[in-house]
Order: C-alpha cells, then sequence, then structure tokens
C-alpha cells in the first residue's frame, strides 16, 4: 500500500520505531482510520472493520468508500474529500453511516491530505457519535421536562455557592420573578432586592439561620418586575463542608399567589351568603357568641330577630329562580339601612334572615319591636321584578339574651319558632318568643326526625300506576310514587312528607333510596320477561341542584345493572324555572346515558317555546286540568290538541295524565295523543300488583285504539230511522263497518265510543243541527272526512261550514245510489291517504328520534373513550415517576432485548461507563446481570457492581402468557 511520507523527527527515540511498531500504533487506535487514494481504500484499520462489518479483503479490493454512508450523504461526502484532497484544509462533520447489514449509525469525521508515494491521499478518522447523540437527546429531554414542570407547578430554583460567590437561576425563577434570561450573572442579593423592604429583615433572618440538611419553609411576597406583588413559598436548604461550614445554598420559590387568593375567596364564601352577598348562619352564629360573651361580662340583654319573607316560592316557581334570586336581594339592600353599626344582618337561605341587636345599651323587647316594626315598613312599597311588581310580606319572631336562652343555637331556635307563630297570625305579624310556641318547631322536628328514621328503618316503599301507549294500547311502564308506611302500617299523607323531605334537603337521600329502588323493580320485571317496561322517577327542584346528579344517577345504574333506556325521570315546569344553561347541560348529560326524560305538569307553570327547545325534553306530560271530554268547550279541545301538537312540532311525544273516562281517552286518541296514564286503566298498585298486569298483558280496550286492522268505520246519522236503515242497505256492500245515531248528540257518543273514518249526517235534525255537528265533529275529531246528505239548500250556513273545512262534501236528497257510493268511496280514499301520511310523518318522526338518541350515545361513548385514554396516560406518567424515583436501579427490558426503561438510579449506577436506553442487553449489561435477566426466575441473586454488591431480582412484565417484557430491580446490599 506504499509507504507513510516522514518528515525530520526531533526526537531520537521516535526514529527508533520500526514500521510493525507503527503498524502495531495504527492497530490499536480505537478509532476506525482508512486512507483514501484515486477513489478507492489505500488503508483501513481494524475498527473500521468492526464498526462497517466488511472484511479488509472487501475494502481493499476495489470498493467504492462512499458505500460507507448512507445514500442521501454521499454527495456531500464525496465533495469533502475531493476538497481535502486538492488542498482544502478539512474540518470535522457528522455523516449517516451504513453497515454492511444494513444497519445506520451516526459518526464524526475529520479528514486531512497527506501524500503517500508522492501522491495527494486522504487520510480519515472515523468516530461513532450515535451513543453520544442519543444521550444528548436525552439530557435535552430531561432539561425540558424540568422547564416544563417548573412551568406548571409556577416554581423556580436558585443555586448559591458561598465559596465562590456564583448565583445559578433557573428559568423558572427567572419567570417568577419577571427577570430575562441574560449572560450578566445575578448577584447574591438576587432575592431580597426583590423582597419588599418591610418584609426583607424577616427573610433574610430566616434564610441565614437555616442549618445544614434541614430544609426550612416559609411565605412572603416578592415584587415582580411589573411591580405586582406575589406570594411566594419559600424553601431553603443548605450544604456543609466536614467542618460544618454552609458553602451552598438551594432556594426553591413557589409562586402560591393565585392559591392564596383562591383561600381568601373559599374563606369569604365559608361566611357570606352566595345570592345577597350579606354575612350566612356560619358568620351570624360566631358574631352572636361574641356579643353574648360581652352581653354576659357587661350585664346587658341583646336580641334576635329571624325574619322570613313570604313570596319568595310563588316569584321563584312562576318567574324562575333568577327572579326569586333578585328578589332576595332587594329585600337584603332595603333591609340594610335599619341595622346600626354594633348590629349584623344575615340571609340563612329560603328568604330567612336574622338580625343580631347588640348594643352598647341593653337591648329591651320595645326596642326589638320597633327595629322589628321599621323592617316591616322597609319592605311595604312593592319590589320590582321584570313587568311585574311583587308585594312583599315578611314574618318576625324575636326572641332575648338571656331570657330566652344562653347559648347561640338556642337563642336562634326560640326566634325562629317565634317567626313561626307570627307566620300563622297572618301577614306582616311581630311575635316574641313564649314557651308555648315550640309545637310547631317540634313537630317540624318530628317530621324530620321520622323521615331520617323511615330510610334507615326501610318504611318507605314504592307504589306504581301504569303508562300505556295508545296505538298498541299495551303497557310500556310505570311512574313510580313514593309511600311512608308509619310503624302501626298506617299510609302517611305524601304532600305532608314530600314538602317536608323539600324543605329540610331530605329530599336528597330519600331521592336517591326512589331510583334505586325503582330501578331495581324495573331490573325485576324485565328478567321476568317484561323487557320493555320503562319506570318513571320524579326530580325535585332541590335534586336538580346537585352539581353531581349525572354522575349520581349512573352510579345508580352502574351498580343495579340496568339498561339506561329503562328509566324516565320526570321534572316539573316550575324546577326547570332559573339556571335554564345549567339544568340544560345536566338533563343533557342524562339522556346520553339513554335515559328518557319527561316535563312534568306541563302548561301550569310559565314555560316558553323557546324556552323549551333548548332543553333535551322526550315526553311532554299534560297536566290532568287540560284532559277534557267529549262534553268539553271547544276552546278547551283546542288547547289540548295545541299543546299536542306544539309538542310533536319540537318532537316530543305526549301523555296525557288523570284519564278518568272513556270519552277522554277517545278524545286524546282523536287528537294525536301518544301515551296515557290515569284512573281509567288503573290507579296507584303494589309492585306485585303491577307484576301481575304485566304477567297478564293487560291493555285498552281495542275499539277505541289508533292502530286498526284496517277497518273502514262509516258514521250515520240521521233523525229518520227509514232513511238510516235505507243508506245501511246501500252501503253494507261496499264492506264498511256502519255505526248510526239519530241525532248530532248522539253522533258525538258514537264517535266517542270508536274510530270513525267518514262521517255522513243529515242537516235538519232536532237539538242539533247537521253543520253545528260537524263543526263541533272536526273540532274534536279533526282527521275525521265529513259529508252532508240534505233535502234542504240552506246554502249559507252550509257553504261557510264548507270554507271553514268542517264539511268535505254537500250531497242532496234523493240521492243517486252509485254517485252517493262514488262519494263514499272517494271520502274513504282521501281518508285514507290522509292516514298513511300522518302515519308516515309519525314514523320520519320516531327515527329521527332514534337516531339522535344513537348519536348522543355515541359522542358520550367518544367522550368516555378520551377520558379513559386521558386517565391511562396520566396513570402512566405517574408509574413512570414512581419508578424513577425508588430507591433502587430499575431496568426495563422489552422482548426484543432492547433496554427500554432506566431509572434514575440505573442511569446513576451505569451511565458513567455507558448509555443504557435503546441498546441491547446483551451489549451494555456485565456478564452476571446477563445471567440473571436470562433466567428471570424471580429469585434474588447476588451480583458486584462498581465495587458494590447488589441484590438482583429479574421479573416478567404482564406474566408468563402475555409478557410485554422483562424488568431489573438492583437494590444496594445495605438497603436489601
Amino acid at each position: 500500500m506504499g509507504s507513510f511520507d516522514t518528515e525530520d523527527r526531533p526526537f531520537e527515540q521516535e526514529m527508533a520505531l520500526s514500521e510493525p511498531d507503527y503498524r502495531l500504533l495504527v492497530d490499536q487506535v480505537q478509532a476506525a482510520v482508512f486512507v483514501i487514494q484515486k477513489g478507492r481504500f489505500l488503508f483501513v484499520n481494524p475498527k473500521l472493520l468492526e464498526l462497517f462489518g466488511y472484511s479488509k479483503e472487501e475494502m481493499l479490493r476495489g470498493m467504492d468508500p462512499m458505500l460507507l454512508c448512507v445514500p442521501e450523504h454521499r454527495d456531500m461526502v464525496r465533495e469533502q474529500t475531493n476538497a481535502r484532497v486538492a488542498g482544502v484544509p478539512g474540518k470535522a462533520y457528522e455523516v449517516e453511516c451504513l453497515r454492511k447489514n444494513g444497519e445506520r449509525f451516526s459518526a464524526q469525521v475529520w479528514g486531512v491530505r497527506i501524500f503517500l508515494s508522492a501522491q495527494a491521499a486522504d487520510l480519515v478518522t472515523l468516530h461513532d457519535v450515535s451513543a453520544i447523540q442519543a444521550a444528548t437527546r436525552y439530557a435535552q429531554q430531561r432539561v425540558q421536562l424540568f422547564r416544563n414542570a417548573e412551568e406548571l407547578a409556577r416554581i423556580g430554583s436558585a443555586e448559591v455557592d458561598l465559596v465562590s460567590g456564583t448565583v445559578t437561576l433557573s428559568s423558572g425563577m427567572h419567570a417568577i420573578l419577571g427577570v430575562p434570561l441574560t449572560e450578566t450573572p445575578p448577584g447574591t442579593d438576587w432575592l431580597l432586592a426583590r423582597v419588599p423592604p418591610v418584609e426583607r429583615p424577616y427573610v433574610q433572618a430566616i434564610s441565614e439561620g437555616v442549618s445544614p440538611d434541614d430544609v426550612c419553609e416559609f411565605q412572603h411576597r416578592i415584587v415582580h418586575t411589573d411591580g405586582s406583588l406575589r406570594t411566594v413559598l419559600h424553601r431553603v436548604l443548605a450544604e456543609a463542608d466536614e467542618g460544618g461550614k454552609v458553602i451552598r445554598t438551594v432556594t426553591l420559590l413557589q409562586d402560591i399567589t393565585l392559591q392564596r387568593a383562591a383561600e381568601q375567596k373559599l374563606d369569604k364564601l365559608a361566611n357570606t351568603d352566595e345570592i345577597t352577598g350579606l354575612p350566612n348562619r356560619n358568620a351570624l352564629t360566631e358574631y352572636l357568641d361574641t356579643k353574648m360573651r360581652e352581653a354576659a361580662r357587661g350585664g346587658r340583654h341583646i336580641a334576635v330577630l329571624s325574619v322570613e319573607i313570604d313570596r319568595l316560592k310563588l316569584v321563584s316557581e312562576s318567574l324562575g329562580h333568577a327572579a326569586g334570586d333578585q328578589l332576595l336581594m332587594e329585600v337584603g339592600r332595603r333591609l340594610q339601612p335599619q341595622v346600626s353599626q354594633d348590629d349584623l344582618l344575615a340571609h340563612f337561605g329560603s328568604g330567612e334572615f336574622s338580625l343580631v341587636l347588640a348594643r352598647e345599651e341593653s337591648v329591651d323587647e320595645a326596642m326589638a319591636r320597633g327595629t322589628a316594626a321599621s323592617l316591616v315598613d322597609a319592605l311595604s312599597l312593592p319590589v320590582a321584578i321584570g313587568d311585574n311588581e311583587i308585594k312583599v310580606t315578611c314574618d318576625i319572631g324575636i326572641s332575648l339574651y338571656p331570657v330566652h336562652g344562653d347559648d347561640p343555637e338556642k337563642l336562634l331556635q326560640q326566634a325562629q319558632a317565634a317567626m313561626y307563630r307570627a307566620h300563622e297570625l297572618g301577614k306582616n305579624q311581630i311575635c316574641v318568643f313564649s314557651s308555648g310556641m315550640h309545637s310547631k318547631a317540634i313537630s317540624r322536628l318530628v317530621m324530620e326526625s321520622g323521615l331520617r328514621r323511615a330510610l334507615e328503618r326501610n318504611e318507605f316503599e314504592l307504589h306504581f300506576q301504569p303508562k300505556l301507549e295508545l296505538v298498541s294500547g299495551a303497557i310500556i311502564g310505570a311512574e313510580a310514587f313514593l309511600e311512608w308506611k308509619s310503624p302501626d302500617g298506617a299510609l302517611i299523607s305524601r304532600s305532608s312528607y314530600i314538602r317536608a323531605a323539600e324543605e329540610t334537603g331530605l329530599i336528597v337521600p330519600i331521592g336517591e333510596w326512589v331510583l334505586r329502588t325503582a330501578c331495581l323493580q324495573a331490573l325485576e320485571w324485565q328478567r321476568a320477561g317484561h323487557p320493555m317496561c320503562r319506570v318513571a322517577v320524579n326530580l325535585s327542584a332541590r335534586q336538580l341542584q346537585q352539581p353531581d346528579l349525572a354522575q349520581k344517577i349512573e352510579k345508580i345504574l352502574i351498580e343495579t345493572g340496568l339498561d339506561p333506556r329503562l328509566l324516565g325521570l320526570e321534572i316539573t315546569e316550575g324546577a326547570l324555572m332559573g339556571e335554564s344553561t345549567r339544568i340544560a347541560r345536566i338533563l343533557g348529560d342524562l339522556k346520553t346515558l339513554g335515559i328518557e326524560i319527561s316535563l312534568d305538569d306541563f302548561g301550569t307553570g310559565y314555560s316558553s317555546l323557546s324556552y323549551l327547545r333548548t332543553l333535551p325534553i322526550d315526553v311532554v306530560k299534560v297536566d290532568r286540568s287540560f284532559v277534557h271530554d267529549v262534553t268539553a268547550a271547544s276552546q278547551d279541545v283546542s288547547i289540548t290538541r295545541a299543546i299536542i301538537n306544539m309538542a310533536h312540532s319540537l318532537q316530543m311525544r305526549v301523555l296525557a295524565e288523570g284519564v278518568e273516562t272513556e270519552g277522554q281517552l277517545a278524545l286524546l286518541i282523536a287528537n294525536g295523543c301518544d301515551q296515557m296514564q290515569g284512573h281509567y286503566f288503573s290507579g296507584l298498585l303494589t309492585a306485585d300488583a303491577m307484576g301481575s298486569l304485566l304477567r297478564e298483558s293487560k291493555a285498552l280496550p281495542e275499539h277505541l285504539l289508533l292502530r286498526r286492522a284496517q277497518q273502514r268505520t262509516l258514521l250515520l246519522v240521521d233523525d229518520e230511522d227509514s232513511i238510516v236503515s235505507a243508506l245501511r242497505r246501500l252501503l253494507r256492500r261496499d264492506g264498511y263497518h256502519i255505526v248510526t245515531a239519530n241525532s248530532g248528540a248522539q253522533g258525538l257518543q258514537r264517535l266517542a265510543e270508536n274510530s270513525v273514518d267518514v262521517i255522513v249526517s243529515d242537516q235538519r235534525m232536532p237539538g242539533m243541527t247537521g253543520v253545528e255537528f260537524l263543526r263541533r265533529a272536526k273540532e274534536l275529531y279533526p282527521d275525521t272526512v265529513r259529508m252532508v246528505l240534505s233535502g234542504y239548500t240552506e246554502l249559507q250556513s252550509i257553504t261557510d261550514a264548507i270554507n271553514e273545512g268542517a264539511i268535505y262534501k254537500f250531497l242532496t236528497k234523493p240521492w243517486d245510489d252509485e254517485r252517493l257510493r262514488g262519494h263514499v268511496a272517494e271520502a274513504f280514499s282521501q281518508k285514507g291517504m290522509a292516514d298513511e301520511n300522518r302515519r308516515l310523518a309519525s314514523a320520519v318522526l320516531r327515527a329521527n328520534e332514534e337516531l339522535t338518541a344513537v348519536n348522543d350515545r355515541l359522542q358520550q361513548l367518544l367522550t368516555n373513550q378520551r377520558e379513559q385514554i386521558h386517565r391511562e396516560e396520566s396513570s402512566l406518567s405517574v408509574a413512570r415517576e414512581v419508578l424513577d424515583h425508588i430507591p433502587a436501579a430499575v431496568i426495563g427490558v422489552d422482548l426484543e432485548g432492547m433496554v427500554a426503561f432506566v431509572n434514575a438510579d440505573a442511569e446513576a449506577l451505569f451511565g458513567r461507563t455507558t448509555a443504557l436506553l435503546g441498546q441491547d442487553a446483551d451489549d451494555v449489561l456485565p456478564a452476571d446481570l446477563r445471567h440473571v435477566w436470562r433466567a428471570a426466575d424471580q429469585s434474588y441473586h447476588d451480583v458486584q457492581l462498581a465495587g458494590e454488591t447488589f441484590r438482583v431480582v429479574c421479573r416478567s412484565i404482564g406474566g408468563e402468557n402475555h409478557s410485554r417484557g422483562r424488568l431489573l430491580v438492583l437494590v444496594p446490599g445495605s438497603a436489601a
């Protein structure tokens, strides 16, 4: 290959080296060295052969040197080589190399021109820097993670070398102080200069007094660069030398300004009424306790006034909760001027205010009554709520210290008892407490304690009223009603205990019991072979105020195992008023689960169509006051029809409650009502009795139902029997089901009893003319086709009826048989097309509802999956952090034998000699560790590493059958 071109050597010892010595030196160099001359290898050392996997013969026998790098870098490397050979000074650069087996790795290359045999050649030195690059990337990632952690936790750190005076601030510390990152090093006063002057002695004394190896923690403020004051949590750790002298301190600052503000806000909220901004019960009780102690020392009397306004519930239910809140704020604003400097006015909630009169002079009954009278006067003028003026009255009870009580709670109770007595006496009454006023308070307590015991002793039970579908007539579900049986077996009035439960808040746990019991009962009916029986439960306004209501109901469904589609929830209009956005969100979450949402007692509140459109309502329950009979006035029937049409236009189904008679049911069916419940079919039933109805498949009478087996029904109305008989004989041959009547009133009765398609009526009849009868029939049964058959030509009334749509055709007597048959057949055809259109519209509506429900469930499923992925990512992050902080070296190896995880201790143990992450375990693990890793016998082994004994165990991850790799854990012998 030629000899090296040498120059005069300055050292004689070097002159003594022989050519074999030089070759030995080159061969032992732990860097790849090769020489390229005229585009071919002239010399290669063993490290090069080892690094690339080629033999010496392959390289020296004409191999293109450019094959050592990846194709995309070859042009660049060729230019570098040619330039160096041409005399351009070489420089180090990095290139992607390619081993013989196709593996890639990064290398640093340095080339220099030399002359061999008087010809220019390129002497190249190549180093594998893949591990260095991987370590660099890992270090950069760790630095970025640290910066991210500081930013997220609003933490900064600083290290002060007290020997050299060097101060190092992290990027997080620069952010907390608002100081830009500069090359100018900070001075030792980097923190004190930022502390407000008044706090500097405090901060300096604590910082300088910290003991070595003892973490000191305290809070203070700093001045941000923007001039704002920030509160920080200050932690400092001091490090001492062998003589105990502090040589280094590490300081951590965490910006807790937001946390402190939140704590102060929470403290204020805990003692302030959210609506009125007045102190709440907690604040008033503490104030009253303090003032009672002062009064006891001074021998003075104080008074407590309990004030309850009486229009809040009405305003909230009629105008909405926002209007109720506005009323409370106005009442608080009017009462406040009547309070002196030493008094305290508080709002307990639900319209109950309390006033403590604690003044320098003793407060007697006369002074308390005078103050109470001023409060009544302050509320005498009406309060404007929107377009409404509300006349507010109040009831005031008074208790005196120490006459009526010697502790705050007792004094408040006595004032409330007096207030209840004032309420019984009328409006704007003032009462001072007396011992006889305990009765009402005691009865309320008895009811409350009884309700609590009823839950504990299982005294509640559910009764059910069936719901029926008006197409098939079958039972499709039941509404659950809470019943309370006293220990002696007597049923207690529902209205009394439901109201008490609402006022005391016990409706929440009782409501959860009802939900759980109803779900279990529905599940029992499903298992008994009644899969489509949905149980509906009423939700109170108090329950809707719970922010986690949807989660609680979902938990009950999961625990009971009930399909959400078998649960219905009913909410009254009053409960929906106010906080529409929040309620719509809660109901939307419930509907997404598949639960049916019903609007109960519709028509009794103030719901607007625009408001209803924003709520995810499935069923509108028409209040019993709108369920009319066939004898009802036409305007009443029009209201019922309007409610049904309105609900259908909003893609809601309609259920009529309180159906008592067959006439009511027939009218509802004729007007397209979807469902019913009421005593016509069944009253309240026990669970067993309801189960019996389901087993018997009891249903509504067939002749009332919307679904008929292609039976075409014709109603003939005429006061002459001979005419009716003639028409019956003529039209019977066409296969109609014919019913007859001899008057308009009798015709209305037949319409209630039968599902009539076509009506043919005489005009002149006693009591009610044919036009009047058909107008009435149109109002009650608008889907019928109506015709007049008369020998009298009262053109005006008949023309008006035709123009109104009450009459389809006017036929004259005597009639032509074939023409009459043709007109009747045409009427039935018209009716059939209209029925088919309605059926198709209904089918489209149901399909849209089902599609909407499916979309909602898919959206919820997608949301749940995203939340699950987020939880798993969080769990993985926590697991990695836990492993990183375990006081043992942990190494994870995947199924292909590559090191996939290294915690901090493992990195500290091996990182000084080699980088583990991403390397083949066989290549980087010591022999003893390789033996333990391959065995994976879950036994403990003692291994010597870095002059120390470790207890080592290797276990499979995921079990032997579904292994995802192996985990090596190394515990120092002393710790083991």
